[in-house]
């Protein structure tokens, strides 16, 4: 089984935000998120996915979102680089 690291932006023109998860299955965990069902944090909002990762091991999945989400350097870039 794979996991994805991934990292969401709001469809909003006003205020970007973004979500960093993991998840085993993208496409479903981006439903839920747009359905009022995931994080607290992205309810109310439409987001679309401007990165993914893969990785083979939960573990390691685990460590890279954690990583991510405390690198707020890191997900600036990204955000430029996939926006």
């Amino acid at each position: 089984m794979s996991f994805f690291v991934y990292m969401l932006r709001t469809n909003d023109t006003k205020k970007t935000k973004t979500y960093v998860g993991y998840t085993n299955s993208l496409l479903n965990r981006l439903r839920e998120h747009n359905s009022n069902k995931g994080a607290k944090s992205t309810k109310g909002r439409k987001w679309i996915v401007i990165f993914k990762k893969k990785f083979i091991s939960k573990t390691k999945a685990m460590s890279y979102e954690y990583k991510l989400k405390n690198n707020r350097t890191k997900r600036k870039k990204l955000l430029k680089m996939y926006s």
